[in-house]
């Protein structure tokens, strides 16, 4: 009894002590960050006495008290190199009069460092503490099942021998992914010290203030090495996820054994909480990283008056720009391989058992006999969890470098102090700290007690931890930056009000992409159920309507977009584009552990289904699943939003880097960039293609390694023979399979499994050899593009690319989405009763059908009699009523699920069944099958192909600067300066 108590108690194997201390656990770390703040801000005051006083009236005032002190007090050095070896430190002239084009900003003192480094470094410890703690709390899961009250001796073998096969599947699937990740790595390691090499030499390239090129080895290293670092942790950031996943998804399972709401509290809290620990640990590490990166290059681009430190910040946060860069060029990789490696693995599983059916019999999803299922398995990890691991770090790494970098272009910033310039990760930090608050809401608060309660829960965290979001970033924004700042394109004076209303915007406008999102995706909703009943005439037409669903769900997110960068150009310039990018991955921790749920839940009803568990276990995981759809759709929303917004920063740092050494009235940033120029427009149309050039490969890839992989689970049936082979076995129930299981056991044989090693080889054969091309085509084209034609094509490049990467994003994420969602409901039985069975009778009514069918449909309007051919009057499940007739009168059987019998519901009307492996069913996989490399291959890693093409015209801006002026080599361009 104490078991089962402690079983429910947050959903986990936790003692009721344990669930009671949360709250206090949680409590005491918020205490603990509070402290530190306050100390952080007492010392803040003390060394303000020393130097510069602090005079804070109220908060909305108080960093202008500090911008007036300091332009009283404060001084500009000149600009030099600390690390091109200079003897003698430069004049030093006051602040107001100090030349044009200096870059060092003499600093505020070390209070503000200091407090900045408690709070950024506190607020990292807790996230990765929290993560740890969730990390324990699923470990606490047992994989073995605990022996119930009333279970018989043969009941209890059964689930011993059942927990034995879940720990087998369990190892291949953990082997099969690190086998993957460890071959992928290799192949980025070797990219990483090969474009790190690159790097090095074209970035030491740069131009100097007459815009002549010269050479500064320091710029070069210091980029080099953030590119490094930047690829390093975002390889650590999917390899923590993956593993996270691997290791929870049996437990899922297992949880999901548990009756009643026991087991969808359990099942839920543990897919959940497996999903934060990645979330968590990969906001807080990459945060914590960054900040540290940026100290260290905030020493060496330091230099000192007496007392007075001054920093170049403007070439600090250059350097520091190829942070973002390694995150997103491991992130290609990651999406791209994990991508077509869960794809390929998926259709050819799918098609070969759901469609085209192996060895005469229509397999289950996740049927143990499939060859192909633990390769779909592995996939799910890989894929959908590392590789969207990589692609969010990627997302925050440079949505960060680029608010960072565009603040240290605004002079007011510099001159507020550290706490102004680092803002960005303030964003970041208080993030972190408020999903950790709201993570308690769907575990503890209102925990998932029923299938209904999933979607709600998960869309409730989503709010609440965006409403609380906006209502902590107003004082801290209030607090971080000065009271006024002037900052290029915007007419007006810049506030920290505008500032913080480009953050809630860009906050507020992801979740109305996500949920605008979940309407086109969910088959809760009107537009999924079309696609589903289109499925009534065939393949086609299911295709026909999802095609014409995602088009339809690109108006509402660009609008918003649109919108949201209106708003923010029109308050803060290109700073509030970057913080409302930042806005919209505020909540990151969240939508990462959301997003991960949602493919652990996948895994564990694929690991469920092997080990042939009851299918009320199957019925959680498939609901969990469902949401998880969902969810995972609304986090490419954010995703996709977040994309454009980084992008389109991005863009406005490259602008502004390549005007340094312009002439003042000439530069880009004053007359911009012509859009009639013959190579700008040129540039537009070429970089409008790109992301079509990308999804034709990743999609072909797809496409071939899938045809490889039905050909291969095809030949593995047709070369098993005999009486124990893989398609007499595969077509037995379950109770004829365990009987049968029993007889070869007395024998000493065992039942014939597949090769499952096989499948996962040629996916990943498959993923390493197509991911290279794809990763290429973006890497290589912007740095061919600057160097041969300009920077003006450069410009050109990435407004196409942008404007076109995320117009085809939304609609292949959605149309996939809404394609899987309506298989989904077809395959719950949401579909029967809908469709007439046409025999000819003069009488029938197609109207008067369709209102009915309103009013009686699904599974339960198509209730029979207990058996067949019975006579009594109660009626029995349609599930279990085709069971039995499958096995007394198969040919019946099989014309119900060809559509050539029909079934009579219960209020008398004559219809197809339309439930899983009937010919309805059939149609809406394939609509499944096409939409699967749309939605989790060339869709999502289209948010790469326009951020990394951004990322990469920002570092290497200078190198292009350097040739001809910034014309290029073939002096394409119209820039001033001409040609050397």
């Amino acid at each position: 009894h104490n078991m089962q108590r402690s079983s429910t108690v947050g959903g986990v194997s936790l003692v009721p002590r344990q669930r009671a201390g949360l709250a206090r656990q949680a409590a005491t770390l918020v205490a603990v960050a509070v402290c530190a703040f306050a100390v952080a801000s007492y010392y803040q005051a003390s060394a303000a006495n020393v130097g510069v006083e602090l005079l804070q009236e109220n908060t909305a005032h108080a960093k202008h008290a500090v911008h007036r002190a300091m332009h009283k007090a404060m001084k500009v050095v000149t600009k030099s190199s600390k690390l091109e070896g200079e003897a003698a430190a430069p004049a030093v002239v006051p602040a107001a009069a100090h030349p044009e084009g200096d870059d060092y900003v003499a600093e505020v003192g070390g209070a503000t460092v200091w407090m900045a480094s408690t709070v950024i470094f506190t607020c990292g410890l807790i996230g990765c503490l929290f993560a740890g703690f969730l990390f324990y709390t699923v470990s606490q899961v047992s994989l073995d099942s605990t022996v119930e009250e009333g279970e018989s001796a043969t009941e209890v073998a059964a689930n011993k021998e059942s927990d034995e096969e879940l720990k087998e599947i369990y190892e291949i699937i953990r082997e099969g992914a690190q086998s993957f990740l460890w071959a992928e790595y290799q192949i980025c390691f070797i990219f990483i010290v090969a474009f790190g090499t690159l790097i090095l030499v074209l970035t030491s390239r740069v131009s100097n203030a007459v815009g002549e090129g010269e050479w500064q080895w320091n710029i070069g290293a210091l980029t080099a090495l953030s590119f490094v670092v930047g690829g390093l942790t975002s390889i650590l950031s999917g390899y923590i996820g993956m593993m996270v996943a691997v290791f929870s998804n049996a437990r899922t399972a297992v949880c999901a054994k548990k009756l009643g709401e026991a087991g969808w509290t359990a099942s839920f809290n543990c897919a959940f909480r497996a999903g934060g620990v990645m979330g968590y640990s990969l906001v807080a590490l990459s945060m914590m990283i960054l900040y540290i990166l940026a100290l260290i290059y905030r020493e060496i681009f330091s230099k000192y008056d007496g007392p007075v430190r001054s920093v170049d910040y403007k070439t600090l946060f250059e350097c520091l720009a190829g942070y973002g860069l390694g995150g997103s060029s491991i992130a290609m990789f990651g999406r791209v391989g994990g991508g077509i490696f869960t794809k390929a693995a998926d259709v050819g599983a799918d098609l070969s058992g759901k469609v085209i059916g192996v060895g005469g019999q229509k397999l289950d999803e996740d049927s143990p006999f499939n060859p192909g299922v633990i390769a779909d398995n592995v996939g799910d990890n890989v894929g959908d969890v590392a590789g969207m691991g990589s692609d969010l770090f990627g997302s925050f790494g440079e949505a960060s470098c680029a608010a960072l970098l565009i603040g240290a272009s605004c002079l007011a910033i510099e001159e507020a102090g550290w706490i102004a310039v680092v803002f960005p990760l303030y964003i970041a930090s208080a993030g972190l700290l408020v999903c950790l608050v709201t993570s308690f809401l769907a575990t503890d608060i209102m925990p998932v007690r029923k299938e209904e309660d999933i979607e709600t829960a998960l869309k409730i965290q989503l709010f609440v931890t965006a409403l609380l979001m906006t209502f902590v970033m107003y004082p801290i924004t209030l607090f971080c930056l000065p009271a006024e700042m002037t900052i290029l394109g915007v007419s007006d004076t810049v506030t920290p009000l505008g500032v913080f209303l480009c953050i809630a915007a860009g906050l507020w406008g992801g979740c109305a992409i996500g949920f605008i999102t979940e309407y086109y995706t969910s088959h809760s909703y009107q537009p999924v159920r079309d696609v589903a009943r289109a499925s009534e005439t065939g393949a086609a037409t299911n295709i026909i309507y999802g095609l014409a669903l995602g088009y339809q769900s690109v108006i509402l997110p660009v609008v918003i977009i649109s919108g949201i960068i209106f708003l923010s150009f029109k308050l803060a310039g290109m700073y509030g584009v970057a913080n409302a990018a930042l806005g919209m991955l505020g909540t990151l921790a969240t939508c990462l552990a959301i997003d991960v749920y949602g493919p652990i839940a996948d895994n564990a009803g694929g690991v469920a289904e092997m080990c042939e568990m009851p299918s009320s276990v199957r019925d959680k995981t498939d609901a969990l699943d469902a949401a998880g759809n969902t969810t995972a759709a609304i986090g490419k929303g954010f995703a996709i939003g977040s994309a454009a917004l980084v992008s389109l920063a991005l863009f406005g740092a490259f602008i502004t880097r390549c005007s340094t050494n312009m002439p003042a009235e000439e530069s880009l940033t004053i007359k911009g960039v012509n859009l009639l120029s013959p190579i700008v427009f040129s540039s537009i149309l070429f970089g409008a293609m790109v992301p079509y050039w990308f999804s034709a490969l990743t999609m072909r890839s797809v496409g071939e390694a899938a045809n490889t992989m039905v050909l291969e689970i095809a030949r593995q049936f047709a070369e098993s023979k005999g009486e124990n082979s893989l398609g007499k076995v595969a077509a037995m129930d379950f109770h004829q399979r365990q009987k049968y299981k029993a007889e070869l056991a007395a024998k000493g044989e065992k039942l014939v499994k597949p090769d499952y090693e096989r499948c996962i080889s040629i996916s990943t054969q498959a993923s390493l050899r197509e991911m290279i091309a794809p990763g290429v085509l973006v890497i290589v084209t912007p740095v061919l593009a600057g160097a041969l034609f300009g920077v003006e094509s450069v410009s050109g490049l990435l407004t196409g690319a942008i404007v076109s990467s995320v117009q085809l994003a939304i609609s292949m994420s959605n149309t996939g989405g809404a394609w899987d969602n309506s298989k989904k409901y077809t395959e719950k039985g949401g579909l029967n009763g809908y469709f007439p069975f046409r025999d000819g009778d003069p009488d029938f009514d197609e109207e008067v059908f369709r209102k009915d069918a309103e009013n009686h449909n699904g599974n339960g309007c198509l209730k029979q009699k207990v058996n067949y051919g019975s006579t009594d009057t109660d009626r029995t499940d349609i599930k279990e009523w085709l069971e039995d007739l499958k096995e007394k009168d198969a040919a019946r059987f099989d014309k119900i699920m060809a559509g050539e019998e029909a079934v009579t519901t219960t209020d008398g009307r004559k219809t197809i069944y339309a439930g899983k492996k009937s010919n309805v069913h059939a149609a809406a996989v394939v609509g499944d099958t096409v939409g699967d490399p749309l939605k989790d291959t060339s869709g999502p890693a289209l948010n790469i192909v326009m951020k990394l093409m951004a990322i990469i015209s920002v570092v290497f801006a200078d190198f292009f600067m350097s040739l001809n002026h910034g014309n290029g080599l073939f002096c394409a361009g119209e820039l001033p300066g001409g040609c050397f």
